[in-house]
């Protein structure tokens, strides 16, 4: 797989990379063999970037993937996050951004993914409570005692990143991107380039909307998305009717939705990177597929004007949420 640097000073990432937090419970039970096999299937085919975070299956995401990858840990660009705080049950609660919690979550994670370095470690939301300068200052010092290599930051608004990039270089910048959630155009993307800071995109199939496995009557008991108000019955009727528009442009390029929705973000810049997440060697490979495909600048144009804001219901997150960006 062909590699791009992500940022200025980032490391090289193929432009599709993994994302495990499907590997845990998110969306249901899964498989711990299964999904290691779907993680090695990756390595395989030169996917060469994982990410995770310490919150996902509350440390069992980092654990899981600590042990597919023992024995190749040099093909690995390795991410994680820190930064939520959960309950003794598990359930996040808050966010804590403070120095010596840095370093607390730093060790925590790097014993549960069992290496020695972290690739790219993520602040995976900016707490209200404290400066982003001083979260910042004190990531900087794990990369200065070699347990981290570069950072980055997760849902930051662009007058963050730009408060941040002024304490330590940040290799990327990452958010929720897709044909279905373009909100980073308005001012992160633009802010990340002008910075020389790469962009990764979560979420880059619409949290399995362009699956072609969701259905009407909604999202299984156990599936974090019964929380998201775009998921809910009502919004998930007129959501999966918008995504026709999809599959027809898929089938005129001869390759599935998702396919089509991965290629169009590859399609929009060299310093990005889309970390799609599936559970099955299958999709994975479907997945990974998608840069076979090419698109005219008039296509990608022509998806652009397709796929409007408005055409979708529900809110990313529900009022109050923690996961939402804006401080809680």
């Amino acid at each position: 797989m062909e590699k791009r640097r992500l940022g200025k000073n980032g490391p090289p990432i193929g432009p599709l990379g993994l994302g495990c937090m499907v590997l845990s419970s998110a969306y249901g039970e899964a498989d711990p063999e299964e999904s290691k096999a779907t993680i090695l299937r990756a390595l395989d085919l030169g996917c060469n970037f994982l990410d995770t975070a310490d919150i996902y299956g509350s440390g069992h995401n980092e654990r899981l993937v600590g042990q597919a990858i023992k024995g190749r840990r040099d093909e690995v660009v390795l991410a994680t996050k820190f930064g939520f705080v959960c309950d003794e049950q598990g359930k996040v609660v808050g966010r804590n951004g403070s120095p010596q919690y840095v370093r607390e979550a730093c060790e925590a994670s790097l014993r549960r993914l069992d290496v020695e370095t972290i690739d790219v470690y993520y602040l995976h939301r900016v707490d209200p409570k404290v400066p982003v300068e001083e979260t910042v200052a004190a990531m900087a010092e794990l990369v200065a005692a070699g347990k981290v290599r570069h950072l980055g930051l997760s849902e930051a608004s662009a007058e963050q990143l730009r408060r941040a990039s002024a304490v330590a270089p940040i290799a990327a910048l990452q958010s929720e991107y897709s044909l279905w959630e373009r909100g980073p155009e308005r001012e992160i993307l633009p802010a990340c380039w002008a910075l020389g800071v790469g962009f990764v995109a979560f979420s880059p199939l619409g949290r399995g909307i362009f699956s072609g496995t969701l259905s009407k009557s909604g999202i299984a008991a156990g599936d974090f998305r019964r929380a998201l108000p775009r998921f809910e019955e009502a919004n998930l009727t007129r959501n999966l009717e918008a995504v026709r528009k999809l599959e027809e442009f898929a089938r005129s390029k001869g390759c599935s939705p998702s396919q089509l929705a991965l290629t169009w973000i590859v399609h929009k810049g060299d310093n990005m990177g889309a970390i799609p997440g599936t559970r099955r060697t299958k999709h994975l490979e479907e997945n990974l597929s998608a840069l076979d495909i090419v698109l005219s600048e008039a296509e990608v144009a022509e998806l652009d004007g397709i796929f409007r804001a408005e055409m979708f219901a529900g809110e990313r997150y529900a009022p109050g949420s923690v996961f939402r960006p804006e401080a809680v």
